[in-house]
């Protein structure tokens, strides 16, 4: 990982200091800045894999969330980068070929959880995960529905979970509607196969946790007034197929999701988790001159049966994150009651930002700065949110 690389004689000077007092010196940064730092000396490296300073480091790390944005001209060219507000001056950067794993200018960065992150790969049609702290690769055999490339994978139809215990073993879900019928495929690297099952419509009589309680949420197809996901437990078992239908409250406005582009809709639906964010805007033809005009957040029902509204952003908020664009996208994500959001956008060659918070213990939003990424004349190739970076 680039950036903040201490010179020689600084870290000499910081070898004299006690060690204890290194140690705190070393918990105030963030993991991206102390992992270069046990490549510098022995006597760094020897405290940064002291069972104590790991064990303090990851109590900070494991709730510190990232956003992670996938960026490229050609595949030399090609950067991960990283925020989060604990560091909230800069992004780091990671190279995509320091990583040493074979891959093709067509990558595609899919998903991320802890220390594990997805890339797609569309000229060999697979799918490659990477531990990005010790560095270690593995290729993904394909699904039961065979090689896909990277148009088939949508971000909020999948989802990749790692191990609760912090070890090297994750599990890749995601849901597509096979003969019509939608179908759970979830890969455990620990046993390196595919185990699909489909998912059983949902009564309503036993009840589900839609929103919170460790539930996972995959969409399957949003129609004009009804969706489709399937839901399953944090152990990936049980899938079950809710179909929540949406009243837009007055609005002619129905479901939709991906990128809005020109003039064609008024609106863009984003959803993750078992939510939905209705992004409005107003003003300019074909994508020009257009800015934010609200953000509404819906959720699913008790029963599943409905999107329900939850909360909109205040307007005091909305005039801070007003910007010109004219194509934007975004990613959802909740974990522990905090739902964050990215919206991406992009106006003449100028890509723009917006991270989002919204805690649904106190019905509070916040908007978290984020420095510029200095994409222009770049390719965006993916993004997503994370959280759990520790120490091996």
């Amino acid at each position: 990982m680039e950036d903040h690389r201490s010179s020689t004689p600084n870290a000499i000077g910081l070898c004299l200091l006690p060690q204890e007092l290194i140690q705190n010196i070393f918990l105030s940064l963030v993991l991206p800045e102390i992992l270069p730092l046990k490549l510098l000396n022995k006597s760094f490296s020897q405290i940064i894999s002291d069972h104590t300073f790991v064990r303090r480091c990851n109590s900070v790390s494991a709730a510190t969330t990232w956003l992670f944005v996938y960026k490229k001209r050609w595949l030399r060219d090609a950067v991960l980068h990283a925020f989060t507000h604990r560091s909230s001056h800069r992004w780091f950067r990671i190279r995509i070929a320091d990583l040493h794993f074979h891959a093709d200018n067509d990558l595609y960065f899919l998903a991320a959880s802890a220390n594990f992150f997805l890339f797609a790969s569309n000229t060999v049609r697979e799918v490659i995960a990477v531990n990005l702290i010790t560095l270690t690769v593995k290729r993904i055999p394909p699904s039961p529905l065979g090689p896909r490339g990277t148009s088939s994978w949508r971000r909020s139809g999948m989802k990749l979970v790692s191990h609760p215990d912090g070890s090297d073993h994750f599990r890749f879900l995601f849901a597509e509607c096979v003969d019509n019928r939608p179908v759970l495929f979830v890969y455990n690297s620990e046993s390196d196969t595919w185990k699909s099952t489909e998912g059983k419509e949902n009564t309503g009589s036993s009840g589900i946790v839609p929103r919170g309680g460790g539930n996972i949420f995959l969409s399957v197809a949003h129609g004009p007034r009804e969706s489709v996901l399937v839901a399953c437990t944090a152990q990936c078992e049980a899938p079950t197929v809710v179909r929540p239908r949406f009243d837009p409250r007055g609005s002619d406005g129905g479901l939709s999701v991906g990128y809005s582009w020109g003039n064609v809709i008024d609106r863009l639906h984003v959803y993750g988790d078992g939510y939905m964010m209705i992004v409005k805007w107003e003003g300019g033809e074909r994508g020009k001159g257009r800015v934010l005009k609200g953000v509404e957040l819906w959720g699913l029902s008790l029963d599943g049966r409905k999107w329900e509204f939850v909360s909109v952003v205040p307007s005091e908020l909305m005039k801070v994150v007003e910007k010109p664009y004219g194509v934007m996208m975004g990613c959802l994500e909740e974990k522990n009651g905090i739902l964050r959001a990215a919206l991406v956008s992009n106006s003449e060659g100028f890509w723009n930002m917006i991270w989002l918070s919204y805690d649904a213990t106190c019905n509070n939003w916040t908007w978290i700065p984020l420095p510029d990424c200095k994409m222009k004349g770049w390719n965006m190739a993916g993004i997503s949110f994370s959280s759990g970076l520790i120490l091996p």
